[in-house]
């Protein structure tokens, strides 16, 4: 997760909401991330989905079976359903999301019974630090 948060400072640092992902199978790290939306003008370069296409060009492979994803954030409803995509298998969050979160806040999308693959899901490691990150950057912003 400390990879994680150093991604989301990343992302701060370019004035973009700092959010930070890393992705790692077998302990290697195969796909890091963080938001990149308004840099690349992009809507759909949120941390999860930047780290997600790292590590399948990475492995060149779409699937990432057996791989865990550490972001600093409760992922979105886009990236929630880029996680079951990519088949990841297991997503560590650091911090709840009550607005957007997808996983356990606004919406549960993880667990569709219509969806053909189950994320394993576990929060709260550097929970503070990460929730201080964005409230700070958001301080500042309004």
């Amino acid at each position: 997760m400390n990879l994680a948060l150093d991604q989301a400072r990343k992302a701060h640092a370019m004035a973009e909401v700092p959010i930070g992902a890393v992705i790692v199978r077998q302990g290697e790290i195969i796909g890091v991330g963080f938001n990149q939306t308004i840099s690349h003008c992009d809507p759909t370069a949120h941390a999860e989905i930047v780290a997600i296409r790292a590590a399948a060009r990475y492995l060149g492979n779409h699937r990432l079976a057996g791989a865990d994803m550490y972001v600093t954030i409760e992922p979105c409803t886009m990236c929630a359903g880029a996680l079951v995509q990519a088949r990841i298998a297991r997503l560590i969050f650091a911090a709840p999301e009550p607005r957007a979160g997808a996983v356990t806040s606004s919406a549960r999308v993880l667990e569709n019974p219509g969806l053909n693959h189950r994320v394993e899901i576990e929060s709260g490691p550097c929970q503070a630090e990460a929730a201080e990150l964005m409230a700070g950057f958001f301080r500042v912003r309004r």
